[in-house]
């Protein structure tokens, strides 16, 4: 029994620039995300074998109690700033409404949150689960921060360099990698890269503290809130030089947990049960939607990972 949490827009746009957009339904329009998106569930199902899975949607992508702590959090990726939108391929956009459609005709599970991330549901759908293994699985590492051992363990796969070199991380793999305690792998994950900072989310992290750095202080430290105490009442663990960085970046990191850490309490809407089905929900509604949209070896292949 595993649960199988979708980074859905992480895993679409991943399909999306590794795929032609020569892949095209009768119309013209591009269905290369469609058919990656369709081929990757089809692996997930295939080679994680879940009993359940989610795919996990942005409600929104920059979720206002973020921006209202710090503006600068992904406004490099804003297209239009009166209404708030993501800068999005023209030819991705319309890929989107197809795969809800795919997912629903297959009888495979959505969920979002009104005013929140994909990041925050599956955040929320973790911290929930009290019995089956969850695998979070995104090209995102910010969700490294989800890994745990109990109540039910928790690991991330990560497909940043495609499904063929997926890798599994859990709570020693987080450490092992980053320098981050086994025992706190995933909260110290979170902790670190606040204080590391960011830049593909408009995260400047504090000034002069890399990585490694990170690490080492909140490894040191137990956590951030604990390592900007030590700075404030000039903590002997602390250099000079040290203290000085972290109480001059003091405005930063008062917002900075809130911003990086996935908001657990997300009120979660699921779209109906999130059980694996062993048939697909409408197969007439898919069989329209393949040959609308030229969907052809994708689906099949997706049909057969649930005939398994």
């Amino acid at each position: 029994m595993t649960l199988a949490l979708l980074d859905s827009a992480s895993l679409y746009f991943r399909s999306f620039y590794a795929l032609p957009e020569s892949m095209t339904a009768p119309d013209g329009t591009p269905v290369n995300a469609v058919r990656g998106f369709a081929d990757t569930i089809a692996r997930i199902i295939t080679d994680r074998r879940p009993t359940r899975l989610v795919a996990c949607l942005d409600a929104d992508w920059r979720p206002r109690f973020r921006v209202d702590l710090l503006p600068s959090y992904k406004a490099h990726r804003v297209a239009d700033p009166r209404e708030n939108v993501e800068e999005v391929p023209d030819t991705l956009t319309p890929q989107v409404p197809i795969i809800l459609e795919l997912l629903e005709a297959f009888g495979l599970a959505t969920a979002e949150a009104e005013g929140y991330e994909a990041d925050d549901v599956i955040g929320a759908l973790t911290a929930r689960e009290k019995a089956d293994p969850v695998e979070v699985i995104t090209g995102d590492r910010d969700l490294f921060q989800l890994v745990r051992t109990e109540p039910a363990p928790a690991s991330v796969i990560y497909v940043g360099k495609g499904w063929a070199k997926a890798e599994v991380l859990g709570p020693a793999e987080v450490a092992e990698r980053y320098g981050v305690p086994k025992d706190s792998a995933g909260p110290a994950y979170a902790d670190m890269a606040a204080l590391r900072g960011d830049p593909s989310d408009g995260l400047p992290g504090v000034a002069g503290i890399g990585e490694k750095t990170a690490a080492k202080l909140i490894t040191q430290f137990g956590s951030l809130e604990a390592l900007v105490e030590a700075a404030r009442t000039s903590s002997r663990d602390l250099p000079l030089k040290m203290r000085l960085k972290l109480t001059g970046a003091e405005d930063y990191l008062s917002v900075a947990p809130t911003v990086v850490r996935v908001a657990t309490d997300a009120p979660v809407v699921m779209s109906g049960s999130d059980a694996v089905p062993a048939e697909p929900a409408d197969p007439d509604r898919i069989a329209e939607l393949s040959e609308r949209w030229n969907l052809g070896g994708s689906v099949k292949r997706l049909l057969a990972a649930l005939d398994r």
